[in-house]
């Protein structure tokens, strides 16, 4: 039933967002910012709608971690296609997604996305990776937080999958801070019994900020093993609160 109740919403949402297409292309003719902006509001006013008809409870932790008044590079781990919506619900910013190129073939997605400048991923082609990341770092000149999964992958394992060394250049290049975002339980609302979705508790936790600047050479080396630990450890302290 809310596997139903979720589709016959997302199809009511589409519908309306022809319009608001059109909204948002004016806007951004004149202000990428501001259409950044409102098409960011209307997107999380669907996804929190979502979460409601899935009947998911989120728990969130440590949004105060996070600075207000500059872009942050998010580092998260990944479980679920919910691991979005409950991520995009939080954010206090501004924020970008680096997604997984075939999101870029479902209509009307593709198109909310792009207002709100995701950046498509082809993780089997390195070169277009690179550029994907060279994307990323203007991104956060210009004032956008980046959200990346460095597993490549959602992991449908107990443990988290090696963080890419080449997502943390983001930061590396831009001086920008870097939190890492602990997602737990996401999968239990729909990737544990697809294709149908349940309530499920889910936590998400935001870390305290790490600024490139702070670290020496060595420890920059090793960034991603680091925040890779520090999400671990999180995960199993937020554990108990499922």
């Amino acid at each position: 039933m809310r596997l139903l109740i979720n589709v016959l919403f997302l199809i009511i949402f589409f519908i309306f967002s022809i319009p608001l297409f059109l909204i948002e292309f004016i806007i951004g003719k004149f202000n990428r910012r501001a259409m950044h902006a409102s098409s960011q509001k209307i997107v999380v006013a669907a996804l929190r709608v979502i979460l409601f008809l899935s009947g998911t409870k989120l728990t969130s932790i440590g949004v105060d971690n996070i600075p207000k008044d500059e872009a942050v590079l998010y580092v998260a781990n990944h479980r679920s296609v919910f691991d979005i919506v409950v991520s995009y619900v939080t954010l206090p910013n501004l924020t970008s997604f680096i997604s997984k190129i075939e999101t870029k073939k479902i209509p009307f997605l593709r198109t909310w996305m792009g207002f709100v400048q995701c950046i498509f991923i082809d993780r089997d082609n390195i070169r277009q990776s690179l550029t994907v990341i060279l994307k990323a770092i203007e991104q956060v000149k210009d004032g956008y937080s980046i959200f990346i999964s460095p597993e490549g992958t959602r992991n449908q394992g107990t443990e988290l999958l090696p963080f890419k060394a080449g997502s943390f250049k983001i930061a590396a290049k831009t001086g920008c801070a870097i939190i890492p975002v602990s997602i737990s339980n996401t999968d239990a609302v729909f990737e544990k019994q697809l294709p149908w979705i349940r309530k499920a508790n889910v936590v998400i936790e935001y870390g305290k900020a790490i600024y490139p600047k702070d670290l020496d050479r060595e420890q920059l080396k090793t960034v991603n093993t680091h925040v890779q630990g520090i999400i671990h450890d999180t995960l199993e302290k937020n554990a108990s609160l499922l």
